[in-house]
């Protein structure tokens, strides 16, 4: 039952990741840089302390407590985190939108999934998940089986947008919807999107830096509410720190943008419905937010190991791909190319199949 839930809950977040962007195409007349930036208020400040406020009774206590050489390291992979999604921009400028995109997704899959149990190996800790006791039980196998298929079917995706982009010859189009002005630069690009990709998986091991703040809160729920399991939103209290780490970059990155294009008038202009775009950024802001409220759920139940990663991200993927479809940015293309995103979706599936099963023989 637990690794049932645990898939729903990692399905809620991928779904609130994979759709927090919808609301960002409402806006009316910002550039990038202005709505992101309002919309990151709501997402990093607003919401975070505000989800902690109702789930955590003294949550500010337990950060006013905690050491502060785990709040740094908390904080500093957050802003390394936020540092890798700014580069994402960049890789898929060098290599285009489905290469620059399936390199990177699949570097912060692996890597955020994997570096942990590597550590562990090697420095261990009770209740941590290592790569050896992975590699030594079945469940754990399975586990590392669906990530190997989520990869895959990561790779299949990232052909089709290839196809997708050949057939149609339009300007690519990230997946935040952002038009993308190609420049081939294959080596650049490439080792761009291997940075981005290990600093976006940061934000997993914020989490695991964080951790002993969400195990104080988890403690006092379970002296409040014996034999109940663990606290669902144990993770609420960490978030805090890693976000405010990912909004010291993502500020410096869009205010360097607002100077740079000059896009700090964006707020006073006279012919933009800014009551309507803030509304609709804090819309995207909060759901964007929920991706990690459902993933410390998802995470209660099937622990912080590779499991809870590879769901996460693997279904940000499926989702933003279903949205593609459904909002027909895939009309117009061969049934090759429908065929082979097809396939690649399908795959992904799969291994979130593989890696529930391996959870529940756990």
């Amino acid at each position: 039952m637990n690794a049932l839930l645990g898939v729903l809950f990692h399905f809620l977040g991928g779904f609130s990741s994979g759709s927090f962007y919808l609301p960002y195409k409402k806006v009316k007349g910002w550039q990038w840089e202005t709505f992101w930036l309002i919309g990151g208020t709501f997402s990093w400040i607003i919401v975070p302390p505000l989800a902690a406020f109702l789930t955590i009774p003294g949550f500010w206590d337990i950060i006013k407590n905690e050491s502060s050489s785990i709040l740094g390291l908390t904080f500093l992979f957050g802003a390394l985190w936020g540092i890798g999604g700014f580069m994402y921009g960049l890789g898929v400028r060098y290599l285009g939108v489905a290469l620059g995109s399936s390199i990177m997704l699949g570097l912060t899959m692996v890597i955020g999934s994997l570096v942990p149990s590597i550590f562990y190996e090697f420095s261990p800790e009770e209740g941590k998940d290592n790569i050896g006791l992975l590699m030594s039980n079945s469940w754990g196998q399975f586990v590392l089986l669906g990530l190997f298929v989520c990869v895959i079917g990561i790779t299949i995706s990232g052909k089709a947008g290839v196809m997708k982009d050949k057939e149609l010859q339009t300007n690519s189009v990230d997946p935040h919807g952002m038009e993308v002005k190609t420049e081939y630069k294959f080596g650049l690009g490439l080792t761009v999107a291997i940075i981005s990709g290990i600093l976006s998986a940061c934000f997993n091991f914020g989490l695991e830096a964080g951790k002993p703040m969400a195990m104080v809160a988890n403690e006092a729920w379970k002296i409040a509410n014996p034999n109940q399991g663990e606290f669902l939103f144990q993770n609420n209290v960490t978030y805090i720190v890693v976000l405010w780490g990912g909004m010291a970059s993502n500020l410096i990155g869009c205010l360097y943008l607002a100077f740079k294009n000059k896009s700090y008038t964006d707020y006073t202009k006279k012919d933009v419905p800014v009551v309507k775009n803030i509304i609709f950024c804090a819309m995207a802001g909060t759901m964007w937010f929920l991706q990690f409220f459902f993933y410390g759920m998802g995470e209660s139940k099937m622990g912080n190991g590779p499991s809870s990663w590879i769901l996460h991200m693997a279904f940000i993927i499926l989702i933003a791909n279903l949205w593609g479809v459904i909002i027909k940015e895939w009309k117009g293309v061969s049934k090759k190319t429908i065929t082979t995103i097809s396939v690649g979706m399908l795959i992904m599936f799969v291994s979130i199949l593989i890696v529930g099963y391996g959870n529940s023989l756990r």
